[in-house]
């Protein structure tokens, strides 16, 4: 697996910010060299690990950029530092096909290389449909998006991109000219934004076309951002790059409203909206479904006896098992020591089957929840595949064997079936 870097900087000075920064910030691992000499050695000994590098233009043993020439040869993504900016030499080296031309003129120049790293190898999982009728430019925003690691699908007008758009519904961003035949950019627009919302999908639109009205109105119509034609290579990635990680912050932040605060685990919130939706999904087509809540009994007497601090930990550690084990389901902490999990496909009898199994599983595990100190934990839980297509009746119905189980003495399940 490809999941090391190569940094090439002669400089201690440098050398040094690179490698702070490469321990706080880099999701990958960092291979380090001060001379083309050593790089090579490095490159040939990793080079089926290696996934790109942050290169020094001038080196001692090589002060022409004898190093980049060298892996741009081999086809290695690199990104380039230097300490002076040359027109000239930046256009040849992106002809070349670097994957940045970064001048050392900030500490923020090297979080920025850092960070094009990290970029390149998120940008593998990431799907961007361009749209343009001229098969030319297509190519040419494709051969872009490659070089950054994008997987680049193509639609010649608006209607075939709504096709690609049924085909590919992961699909992260649309590029969209807007002078084409049968749909144009304007209406492509329209058409996705009445299914994709902007915090869904990105859109950016792309016009030859004199008038500043065409960026407005796209725009206006829902567009993120707008491009004119013929663009700079420079420009074009960082409009990429920001709309990408402005998403990626907006879906963070939506994911951690959606997230108990404790464990990770989703809320009850997000459960309900989510479990709604599969509900009504299972009920249409007449399949299995059903809805469990856990229960971890005496939990009270946990924190009465080893403190709360050791409740967070048995909480934590049930978390950590129940997303190992049946991370598949939707699952939640929804309060407490409570949690549910909704399973489709799986009628009550297997469900109680599956958790008698995980319940002897964490019945086996002994907790550390401090150096002298360990737990073991048991659970109750109700178990409910009434057929409804309301999720509240079929929590309330597995609520109601919940509390069956306790009144029977807990360290049991109890289901519909």
């Amino acid at each position: 697996m490809k999941n090391k870097v190569l940094i090439v900087e002669d400089s201690s000075v440098i050398l040094k910010i690179l490698k702070h920064l490469a321990k706080t910030e880099l999701d990958l691992e960092p291979l380090f060299a001060t001379s083309m000499a050593q790089a090579v050695e490095i490159y040939n000994q990793h080079k089926e690990q290696l996934y790109a590098g942050i290169i020094d233009l001038a080196l001692p043993d090589a002060p022409e950029g004898e190093m980049v020439d060298y892996l741009l040869a081999d086809n290695f993504p690199v990104v380039v530092l230097t300490g002076s900016y040359d027109e000239k030499r930046r256009e040849a080296l992106v002809k070349q096909g670097v994957v940045d031309y970064v001048v050392k003129e900030s500490r923020y120049s090297y979080h920025y290389a850092i960070n094009m790293l990290n970029r390149l190898y998120k940008n593998q999982q990431l799907k961007v449909l361009v749209v343009e009728d001229s098969a030319q430019y297509r190519k040419h925003i494709g051969r872009l998006l490659t070089a950054h690691k994008y997987q680049v699908i193509e639609a010649e007008n608006g209607l075939k991109a709504m096709a690609r758009l049924e085909q590919h519904p992961d699909i992260t961003m649309v590029i969209t000219d807007y002078n084409m035949p049968e749909m144009d950019g304007f209406e492509l627009v329209q058409a996705i934004r009445r299914r994709h919302e902007k915090n869904d999908m990105i859109i950016i639109g792309l016009s030859g076309e004199d008038g500043g009205h065409l960026s407005i109105k796209f725009i206006k119509n829902g567009a993120n951002d707008f491009l004119h034609k013929p663009f700079q290579q420079e420009e074009f990635y960082c409009r990429i790059t920001n709309n990408i990680e402005s998403l990626e912050q907006l879906q963070k932040i939506q994911d951690q409203a959606n997230r108990d605060y404790l464990t990770g685990m989703y809320n009850r919130r997000y459960f309900c909206e989510q479990g709604e939706e599969l509900v009504r999904q299972a009920h249409k087509s007449e399949s299995d479904i059903s809805i469990a809540i856990l229960d971890i009994d005496f939990f009270k007497r946990i924190n009465d006896e080893h403190g709360h601090e050791a409740g967070d930990q048995v909480l934590k550690f049930l978390a950590r098992e129940l997303q190992h084990n049946l991370g598949r389901f939707l699952l939640a902490r929804t309060g407490g020591e409570e949690f549910c999990l909704l399973l489709p496909g799986l009628t009550s009898t297997k469900t109680e089957s599956l958790l008698d199994g995980f319940k002897t599983h964490i019945k086996n595990q002994v907790i550390d929840v401090s150096d002298d100190d360990i737990v073991r934990i048991s659970f109750s839980a109700g178990v409910s595949s009434i057929k409804s297509e309301d999720l509240d009746s079929m929590l309330k119905t597995a609520d109601e064997y919940l509390y069956r189980a306790k009144e029977a003495g807990r360290d049991m399940v109890i289901g519909d079936e």
